[in-house]
């Protein structure tokens, strides 16, 4: 018997995964005690639906079938289910067979597999997440191939097979369609995994930003509080769907003008989303509650979890598990709230009162609620508004990767804004943000460098600085404050993308253009020598400046600089008309307003054409609990409706004043209040456009001929064979070997544990030759004197020995080597290293003590394309010495490209292989020569974006 406790039970197959639809569903092997829930289960399924999986009519399962079914030795016959709320809603097994079709063991590497789907659940992608998990477990024991025999009419079944990406074999016997599945991966395969697990992700955030009714569970009749402050939010927002108060005390019909309920199950209609602001100790029986009334989401505003301690995060697993087992997703907890101004929805279930005038072409996911506000008001105060806002709190559950998945193929939001205090897992983030950023910027201020408390994530061993360069090459654009994640945002939202670095600065102060020149200089931007307009320049003249410097073809954007005027002063609405005005005649480059002491004109033009007031500019505070609201007599509560009433149908869309990007005449224009300010978000601009621009020739991974791909991995399989779960750092000899099999040639070292020792070595290389220690406190530390280069006869190896023995140390101490000498270059370092998060990454740089304390060092993503290769070795500050740097010859780069590329290959084909050093480097006019190398190996580490479709465990 296998249960749960089981040993042997294989709890690593437990995932929960999100459904087509948006729901989530446990998948897990079936046990011996599953047997009353799989009974069960078949009476749920109907008759046409068993007569597919049995191809005869089968309206029970016999005692002999419940035991074959639940008994499993998990090698040669495996079942999995899939569950919500701890029932089954579907199966899927495979058994082993043989070349005849019979049952069979190892090494057989085939199996049958079938599933069957209860009718309420087909159509929501069950089968596919099912077949996904079931196909690595098959992989995982050895299986190659899945055979498939299916009924013609059973449409639905061919396709979930068809579909999938694997390569196939298809043909017609004794009246059932037969499928062969390749299991192993392909490209093909993993774009249909991750298109479905977009879709799954984007759709379930898409059920918790636009729901149909939401009820706010935790108000309190007094109207003060947290859940009291939510539901006035909703409200007075005008939320177009039905809404609900639940208090377990309620004793009237209505509280704060809603209708109310002492529990979520008395309401007598669906319940979409719930909002949870009760004490934690009793946010269990509230999410049971939701569970059983078939709620589709929660946001948890309460707090007391992960953020208060050991006894908190604990309690936070807990609450994810248990809202998981319900098929909902989690917002929190300790969230903030959740904001979508869509004229059709209105939805504000946060505690920020946001106006009328809050929407905009903006997407704004935080971690921090107080960084929420910030955020939120200095938007507004600056006349820009959202499309979707989300505090997540502790992000238990939804996280920023599926917020990118939502945002990447929503219309209303342009520009994606990010204060993340934690990446999670780097690996997928970047992915996602890399398909994301290829059709809107996203833009990521970081918030600190460790994880806080209660974001329970994958650590990276990653530097920071290492981690932002990868998010850049990525398409993110990292910015380090939140000042500049708002002016960033505005300038992308309301202005086109520049064409290229080129700026035109003019204004009416000498002064203030300068300090534009040197910023943009900074930036690494190219301005043009600044206009001065002089003091006495009127709107006018600001107009045609503008308009002639947007004319013309030799600037990419334009900084227009404006300072209080001396004497009569021209109202701030005339410059704003008039450089708006030029906007529009010459539309399509980027134009941004540096000011000083003219809080009018950044408000005038904060303001789009044809909008009747400015925004305020008042910040934004969380409510505050207020006094309960009293309905009018016989007023109706529109957003109450007595239940069952269906949702009402959408009406037309608010006058939105919001505009896309670069439209003509409409768009805002941002105003700074400082020329760096600007200068940075015009530089962001002008590099994405450049990352946005390069997508068109995004490289390739070249193929070498010389590749013993085959042989590497029998290598590998012998050095770990019997190995222990820890690394194991190769000696030189099997380094060698295996670096050879990928095309990189490691300079052979003889030891040389006396004088007479060095001087064999030396005459078996051949003179000159270099002597240099091999201790570990002195390896490639040149700088202590380790190393004797150009020893050209017996007589200087001798004496060049003597020296180190003296000066550093006895011999067994030193491990001193003898090694031949190779062209004069320049020494470099190459490096591939496993992060546990990041995923593989190359990193490139000279070799030396001042590039380490500088940390001049690049890095790309594996596997690299021949592009990044080119890139990686132009990205370091010193790259200038690798390409004649003052009169010296330029040494062989295309050499260097090519072992970077090999590299990668090696490291991204055998994840085996989890780190490699080669150093030095010696590159030369022609050719280049690795004089060291270090290889750790350890077995393959878990590589969650290449398995199946699930969310973090908890």
């Amino acid at each position: 018997m296998t249960t749960e406790s089981d040993p042997s039970y294989p709890a690593h197959w437990e995932a929960d995964v999100v459904l087509r639809d948006g729901g989530t569903a446990r998948i897990r092997p079936i046990t011996t005690e599953d047997a009353g829930r799989l009974v069960s289960f078949y009476e749920q399924v109907s008759d046409e639906s068993k007569y597919y999986r049995f191809f005869a009519p089968y309206p029970r399962l016999s005692d002999r079938d419940v035991h074959r079914f639940t008994h499993h030795d998990y090698v040669d016959r495996v079942g999995l289910a899939a569950t919500i709320g701890g029932e089954f809603i579907a199966t899927v097994r495979f058994d082993r067979i043989g070349p005849e079709g019979r049952p069979a063991s190892a090494p057989a590497d085939e199996a049958e597999v079938a599933f069957l789907v209860q009718d309420a659940h087909q159509g929501r992608g069950v089968a596919s997440a099912l077949l996904e998990h079931i196909g690595a477990v098959a992989r995982e024991r050895g299986i190659r191939r899945f055979a498939a025999e299916v009924l013609p009419a059973n449409s639905k079944m061919i396709k979930v097979f068809t579909d999938v990406g694997y390569q196939q074999k298809r043909s017609f016997e004794d009246g059932a369609v037969r499928l062969t599945l390749d299991l192993e991966p392909t490209a093909e395969s993993l774009a249909v995994q991750r298109a479905r697990e977009q879709r799954a992700e984007a759709r379930s955030v898409q059920r918790l930003l636009d729901p149909g009714s939401v009820a706010v569970i935790g108000v309190s009749r007094s109207g003060g509080g947290v859940g009291a402050a939510a539901l006035r939010n909703l409200r007075d927002t005008g939320f177009h769907g039905h809404l609900y108060a639940v208090n377990e005390a309620a004793s009237a019909d209505l509280l704060d003008g809603v209708r109310a309920y002492r529990t979520v199950t008395d309401i007598g209609a669906p319940v979409d989303l719930a909002v949870v602001a009760v004490p934690a100790d009793r946010v269990p029986d509230a999410v049971r509650a939701c569970g059983e009334h078939g709620v589709q989401g929660l946001v948890v505003l309460s707090a007391g979890y992960g953020e208060s301690g050991p006894a908190g995060l604990q309690r936070q697993r807990e609450l994810v598990r248990q809202v998981r087992s319900y098929g909902m997703r989690l917002i929190g907890p300790n969230a903030f709230g959740v904001i979508n101004t869509a004229p059709d929805v209105e939805l504000n279930a946060s505690l920020a009162p946001t106006p009328a005038s809050a929407r905009g072409r903006i997407g704004l996911f935080t971690q921090s609620g107080a960084i929420g506000i910030a955020l939120l008001s200095g938007l507004l105060r600056r006349g820009e508004g959202l499309s979707s806002f989300v505090s997540a709190g502790n992000r238990a559950d939804v996280s920023g990767n599926d917020i990118l998945q939502y945002w990447y193929d929503d219309d209303s939001t342009d520009v994606a804004l990010m204060y993340l205090e934690t990446l999670g897992n780097p690996r997928k983030f970047t992915r996602l943000a890399r398909r994301t950023a290829a059709v809107k910027p996203v833009v990521v201020a970081r918030g600190g460098r460790h994880t806080p408390a209660g974001h329970v994530v994958p650590g990276t061993r990653l530097p920071e600085s290492t981690v932002s360069e990868l998010l850049r090459q990525a398409g993110v654009i990292r910015v380090d404050t939140v000042t500049e994640l708002v002016d960033v945002g505005l300038l992308l939202a309301g202005q086109p993308l520049p064409a290229g670095p080129r700026v035109a600065i003019l204004g009416n102060s000498e002064s203030l253009g300068v300090l534009t020149y040197d910023a943009c200089l900074t930036r690494g931007l190219r301005p043009l020598p600044p206009l001065d307009l002089t003091t006495a320049a009127t709107p006018r003249d600001f107009r045609t400046a503008l308009a002639d410097a947007l004319a013309s073809p030799d600037c990419d954007a334009v900084v227009v600089t404006a300072i209080p005027w001396v004497g009569e002063n021209a109202p701030a609405d005339d410059l704003a008309g008039a450089l708006r005005d030029a906007v529009a005649e010459h539309p399509g480059k980027p134009v941004a307003v540096v000011h000083v002491e003219l809080g009018a004109l950044a408000e005038a033009l904060s303001t789009a054409a044809g909008t009747v007031a400015p925004r305020p500019a008042t910040a934004i505070t969380p409510t505050a609990p207020a006094a309960p609201t009293t309905p009018v007599p016989g007023a109706p509560v529109a957003q109450t409706p007595p239940p069952g009433t269906p949702r009402p149908a959408d009406t037309p869309p608010a006058a939105d004043t919001a505009t896309r990007p670069g439209t003509a005449g409409e768009g805002r224009i941002p105003a700074y209040p400082a020329a760096e300010r600007a200068v940075r978000a015009v530089a962001e601009a002008v590099r994405y456009a450049q990352w946005r621009r390069s997508l068109a020739d995004a490289g390739q991974v070249p193929e070498y001929e010389d590749i013993d791909e085959a042989g590497t991995a029998t290598q590998l399989a012998a050095l770990l064979a019997g190995a222990a779960d820890s690394p194991i750092t190769l000696d030189e000899a099997d380094a060698r070997a295996l670096l050879s099999r990928y095309g990189i040639r490691v300079l052979p070292t003889l030891p040389a544990p006396d004088a007479d020792a060095a001087v064999r070595a030396a005459r078996a290389l051949g003179y000159p030759v270099a002597l240099k220690t091999t201790a570990p406190h002195l390896r490639h530390r040149a700088d202590l004197g380790g190393v004797r280069l150009g020893l050209t006869t017996e007589t200087e190896l001798r004496r060049a020995y003597d020296e180190l023995a003296d000066a550093l140390g006895k011999p067994a101490e030193l491990l001193p080597v003898v090694q031949a000498m190779v062209p004069r270059g320049v020494d470099t370092v190459v490096r591939s290293v496993i992060d546990p998060a990041a995923g593989a990454v190359l990193s490139f740089g000279l070799a030396g003590v001042p590039s380490e304390l500088l940390g001049d060092t690049a890095h790309r993503l594996v596997p690299a394309t021949d592009r990044d290769a080119a890139a990686l070795i132009r990205s370091i500050r010193a790259a200038p010495l690798l390409f004649g740097w003052r009169g010296s010859d330029p040494v062989d780069t295309p050499a260097l490209e090519e072992l970077l590329l090999r590299l990668s290959r090696l490291v991204h084909d055998h994840p085996e292989v989890i780190g490699v050093s080669l150093e030095p480097v010696v590159v030369a006019t022609e050719g280049l020569s690795v004089l060291s190398a270090t290889v750790r190996v350890a077995r393959p580490p878990v590589r969650t974006d290449l398995g199946p479709r699930t969310l973090p465990s908890y």
